[in-house]
């Protein structure tokens, strides 16, 4: 299951947050979102775990948790939409 993790810290690290869902089960990936210009973390980031209710518990016990002075969102994350094109100004 891939879990959406929002409202980070800056400072987070992938293996901050592997360690944080370490504890209640395997961790496949951790993917912390990062700008592309800068390399500055943008406060959100995906974890896999491949045993879903292993991933359920961490839901659970971890939405609404501090984590380094921030309250984080956590949820199962969403597929991403079909967007369409974007139409150009020009």
């Amino acid at each position: 299951m891939k879990i959406y993790v929002g409202n980070l810290p800056y400072s987070v690290t992938d293996d901050d947050l592997r360690e944080t869902f370490t504890g209640y089960g395997e961790v496949a990936e951790v993917s912390l979102i990062t700008d592309r210009f800068s390399g500055q973390s943008k406060g959100f980031g995906f974890v896999d775990m491949p045993n879903n209710s292993e991933a359920d518990q961490a839901i659970k016990a971890l939405n609404g948790s501090q984590m380094k002075g921030r309250a984080v969102k956590v949820n199962q994350a969403q597929p991403k939409s079909d967007r369409g094109r974007r139409r150009s100004r020009f």
